[in-house]
Parts: C-alpha cells; structure tokens; sequence
C-alpha cells in the first residue's frame, strides 16, 4: 500500500493520524490506511470514495472506508487511480 501512494503522490508528506499511516499533500490530507485482521482499511475521504463509488462498490464499506480483504489481492492500480486523482484534487484547490 505504501508503496502505490508514494510512487503515485511522491510529493506526499508519511505521517501517523488517527493511530494509522496518513498521508498529505500541501498540508492536506490525501489517503490513510490501516490493517486489521481480515482486511485493509483504506481512506480517500470524501472525494476519492465518491469518484470511484462504482469501482469500490465490490467491497465492504463503512462511512469513509473500504475494506480489501487480505484473502485478496490488493488491487494496485485502482488504488492508484484513485491517489492520483486525489493529487489533482488537492492540487487544483492550491492554485
């Protein structure tokens, strides 16, 4: 996971908030994650969840979350898709 996030949002600032890996981009928050024991939490609040409803909807959610199952293969390149627009996001508010 931490891996997919810097490599598409190398600019990223790592940090710990909520108790969990939290990143963010120009002094706003850009993904969290958290692993449990059957599953990944991931946080793209709000707009990154939003944007990809269709894509996560295979998964569990909760408000704000979803959840990759640990049986599973994480799937990279939506996580990837989804950081990256997370950085357009952030980026077009700074402008």
């Amino acid at each position: 996971m931490r891996d997919v996030i810097l490599k598409n949002a190398p600019e990223a600032e790592e940090s710990i908030s909520y108790g969990m890996p939290a990143y963010k981009l120009k002094g706003k928050p850009l993904v969290y994650f958290a692993g449990y024991k059957n599953h990944i939490g991931f946080y793209a609040t709000p707009t990154g969840h939003e944007a990809f409803k269709d894509a996560l909807s295979i998964y569990k959610q909760g408000k704000g979350s979803v959840q990759f199952p640990l049986k599973e293969k994480l799937p990279d390149e939506l996580i990837a898709r989804i950081v990256r627009f997370k950085v357009k996001h952030i980026e077009s508010q700074s402008i």
